[in-house]
């Protein structure tokens, strides 16, 4: 592919972040997770007891200490007097302050601690801690489930979405950034999921019953804790909206540079032939160096919320303690009761801890969810037809009517092209880089649709066809040889999954694949990797059209199949395509001319329009374009000697 201008589609910078409020994001993860109802009721139903159980926890171990307290007391107050008369005799003595605090406590004068009586209540306390502890465990488990099943269609979504883009899509986004959105941002996305959803609840529930029991024991000191949420939420506010725009960075700075190095690692070879790694290195340095800054900033930014919040805690404690201890002396509360209030408030600010700590990993994960969301959302191929019609002979007559296309609007590329392909004739297609060659191509196989007029196949508009049926008609060998990981026989038989071995080994003999297949020590079970490792360029180049072969089009398209080999390999590929054009309509892409010479008819191109069509005899006596491009192949070393 070329510049948008040179017959090929164009290629942003890098990708672009289209930034969306934290709100709607946030929803629509939600309504993801909606889809496991069942399991979220009961996640809410056991986060909610359990937040219950351990916010009473601390009221009923205050009964405790007041059981002690009152021994301890008790002991201290002569026997054989009521509660009455042991007060009326400390104000007789002018103790005011303890006769208050004596009042307002369950003393027996003259009785110690009941032990039994505090063992029963720290029993009570251990079966609420159990408790809370067993609901918690089951929701961590089912939330669990809920977050990897999720994750699991949100993946799947995302593989169909993949091959529903059109390719015009694939032009704009480096592949690493591509392939950083649907394997980091969705594994940061599941992280992020499993590590806030279930403290997010447990937080906020957690919040609203501390605050009941606090009010419950006293509204005085409950007021002077919640002083500091607004101050705290206030906080977490200013410096969340800060960091948001930081973690976006972060990711956006983590796909360009898994896009450079991905692109620096496939080509490593030509980098090493040019002598270019310290250029790449520098560009990995840059990049780096822009993921670290922004990352910093993020976490740093982020990181500021936790000892902000613990600050005011602090500030909220001392308050308490301090108010506290001066109820308790006046008799207005039990020490019990303030010390079950003084471990509310420090339990208090701990949710709120938990809710700032977990907005950097919300934000981080919320920018993951939409750069997903951007593979999702973004515009796909036009459906196929509901009523698709199939032509009704399969002879491969191609008819271009007027054809018009442009990638970028702008830009004109192809107009008012005309162009007939005729039953079982070779098409040879020629031109200067970018005159439009590949993206004639494209438009056969409707990796992109024309702008104006229309390509029949057999009398049939290709757009009034499913894709399925008109790529079924068609077999392509392009200059890039792609294999699959496996064996030779596996990316053989790609061309046709029903295929018998037999068929299989018959189109490796026509193709010249079984010559060198022979050598091999395990023969078509020989494992080659996605780049072709252990077979050359022109065997890999063998391999495609012994694939082709076996998937036995109607319509052939060969696309600069012999520009990058030898010479001996070249007249074998030659061969094994003449083969495989044979009663085949086929399209033939060459800067070689020596490759096309036998073609039926050979159209010359020049920037989008066909300038010449003929046979190679023709076109050379009419002196034209074609003649120049023959004589600049062949005339020119002749003449240099």
């Amino acid at each position: 592919m070329t510049r948008p201008g040179a017959g090929g589609p164009p290629m942003m910078r890098g990708p672009v972040e289209k930034a969306r409020s934290f709100g709607p994001s946030v929803r629509r993860l939600l309504s993801l997770l909606l889809s496991y109802r069942g399991f979220m009721a009961v996640i809410l139903v056991a986060i909610v007891v359990s937040v219950a159980l351990t916010a009473v926890a601390p009221r009923v171990l205050g009964h405790a200490t007041d059981l002690i307290f009152d021994g301890v007391i008790g002991r201290m107050l002569p026997a054989g007097l009521t509660k009455d008369e042991a007060v009326t005799g400390l104000r007789a003595r002018g103790d005011e302050t303890f006769a208050d605090m004596v009042g307002s406590m369950n003393v027996i004068p003259g009785v110690g601690v009941d032990f039994a009586a505090v063992g029963r209540v720290l029993l009570i306390v251990l079966a609420l801690y159990v408790g809370s502890a067993v609901l918690s465990w089951l929701a961590a488990y089912l939330l669990n489930i809920v977050v990897v099943g999720t994750i699991r269609g949100l993946r799947a979504d995302v593989e169909d979405k993949v091959h529903r883009l059109p390719l015009r899509y694939y032009d704009t986004i480096p592949r690493g950034d591509l392939l950083s959105r649907v394997t980091n941002d969705l594994d940061n996305l599941s992280q992020s999921l499993q590590q806030t959803i279930s403290q997010f609840l447990n937080s906020v529930l957690t919040v609203i019953a501390l605050l009941a029991m606090m009010i419950w024991i006293s509204p005085l000191l409950a007021v002077i804790a919640v002083l500091t949420v607004p101050l705290a939420f206030g906080a977490t506010a200013f410096i969340a909206k800060r960091s948001k725009p930081h973690f976006m960075a972060q990711w956006s700075s983590t796909g360009k540079l898994n896009a450079q190095v991905e692109e620096a690692f496939t080509g490593h070879e030509l980098v090493k032939a040019f002598g270019r790694q310290h250029e790449i290195e520098a560009t990995f340095d840059e990049r780096n160096d822009k993921l670290y800054e922004s990352s910093w900033r993020a976490q740093f930014i982020s990181g500021v919320i936790m000892p902000t919040i613990m600050f005011l805690g602090n500030l909220n404690y001392v308050a308490v303690a301090v108010v506290g201890g001066l109820r308790v002396a006046s008799g207005s509360l039990s020490l019990g009761e303030v010390q079950a209030f003084i471990q509310y408030s420090r339990q208090f600010t701990q949710p709120l801890t938990q809710i700032g700590s977990m907005f950097n990993l919300m934000q981080s994960g919320v920018a993951s969810a939409e750069r997903i969301f951007d593979i999702l959302d973004a515009e796909e191929e036009s459906p196929d037809p509901v009523d698709p019609h199939t032509p009704a002979d399969d002879h491969g007559l191609i008819a271009f009517d007027d054809v018009s296309f442009r990638y970028e609007p702008d830009t004109p590329l192809i107009e008012n092209l005309s162009l007939v392909a005729e039953p079982g004739h070779m098409v040879a297609i020629v031109g200067p880089t970018g005159a439009g060659k590949t993206t004639l191509v494209n438009l056969i196989m409707r990796f992109y649709d024309v702008d104006a007029g229309r390509i029949c196949v057999d009398g049939v508009d290709s757009r009034r066809m499913t894709r399925d049926d008109l790529r079924e008609r068609i077999g392509m060998v392009l200059q890039d040889s792609w294999l699959f990981g496996g064996t030779i026989y596996d990316n053989i038989a790609y061309g046709d999954p029903t295929a018998t071995r037999a068929e299989v080994m018959e189109a490796a003999m026509l193709s010249h694949v079984h010559h060198f297949v022979r050598t091999l020590p395990d023969g078509y079970d020989t494992v080659i990797d996605e780049e072709g490792g252990g077979v050359s360029a022109g065997e890999r180049q063998l391999i495609t059209i012994a694939r082709a072969f076996l998937a036995k089009p109607t319509i052939l398209i060969l696309d600069e199949a012999t520009s990058s080999v030898d010479t001996r390999t070249e007249l074998l590929i030659q061969q094994a395509m003449a083969n495989l054009r044979t009663d085949r309509t086929s399209f033939v892409i060459a800067h070689r001319l020596s490759t096309v010479r036998d073609a039926d008819v050979i159209v010359v191109m020049e920037d989008g329009h066909i300038v010449e069509q003929g046979n190679h005899d023709q076109l050379l006596a009419a002196q034209g374009a074609y003649c120049r491009l023959y004589n600049s192949q062949f005339a020119g070393p002749v003449e240099a000697t």
